[in-house]
């Protein structure tokens, strides 16, 4: 179970047993545990929307995105905002890609990101939690599947993303030395369709529409293979903070319109 609790550790700021002897390369195999750890957040994240929206939905999605944030650390909030700032300055030339994510500065294009991203995450949890029932209904609707079903969506989106970040980091090359190429992680490709497999499984029966999600894995890829020709550690954060994005908004909208039938 060491992998399992550094997984924990560098993923989130849940407290976790200390463990001795840590060598870098560890971290690296710990990374088939990602979407697991993914799963225990969104998790977290359900738990506090639900409390919150059944007082109000916006009260609800507060507390979702708050845990969310506090949970990790903001650490894919960070490379989201290096990303943004090396793109919005890079003119298409990827060796200032490459110097402007070694600044560990924010410029004007990381903060528009964060605002932009976390605004979106704020606005779509809203819509999710107007799907949940309202206190009034809380007991008759803990009777019912149904009503779950979103609280479930939205505890795997975060597995979904950092499945995406494994998948990044196997598929493509390290841009330059650092976390992208500490983490060019080597878990085994059976372990991660395995992990794949199961999180489809889960999507079909639980919520429909987010089998999507390797759609959105790949679309990322995609992005990063043709744009920056590999991956960074930022690289993969933002990856994850796009992905999470994109699939809350397909649990959202899904949630609005079947709430309307």
């Amino acid at each position: 179970m060491r992998g399992l609790v550094l997984a924990f550790q560098f993923l989130t700021r849940l407290p976790t047993p200390r463990l001795a002897g840590f060598e870098p390369g560890e971290l690296a195999r710990a990374a088939i545990w990602f979407p697991l750890v993914g799963a225990v957040i969104g998790a977290a994240v359900a738990a506090a929307l639900a409390l919150g929206a059944r007082v109000d939905p916006w009260l609800g999605a507060i507390a979702g995105l708050l845990v969310w944030v506090w949970i990790t650390g903001a650490l894919h909030l960070d490379g989201l905002a290096d990303l943004a700032d090396a793109l919005g300055a890079a003119h298409r030339d990827p060796r200032r890609v490459l110097e402007v994510l070694r600044d560990p500065h924010v410029g004007a294009f990381g903060v528009i990101a964060l605002v932009l991203v976390l605004a979106t995450k704020l606005v779509l949890l809203a819509l999710a939690a107007r799907a949940l029932p309202p206190l009034a209904d809380a007991g008759r609707a803990a009777a019912i599947a149904g009503d779950a079903a979103p609280l479930v969506a939205l505890a795997l989106v975060p597995a979904w993303a950092r499945l995406g970040a494994v998948v990044w980091s196997q598929s493509l090359p390290p841009l330059a030395p650092g976390s992208g190429e500490r983490f060019a992680w080597r878990a085994q490709r059976a372990s991660v369709a395995v992990w794949a497999a199961a999180l489809l499984a889960a999507s079909v029966w639980v919520f429909a529409p987010l089998a999507v999600a390797p759609v959105a894995i790949a679309l990322w890829w995609a992005f990063l293979r043709r744009r920056l020709g590999g991956m960074t550690g930022d690289a993969l954060g933002a990856g994850i903070e796009i992905c999470e994005t994109a699939l809350l908004a397909v649990v959202a909208v899904a949630c609005a319109v079947w709430a309307q039938r």
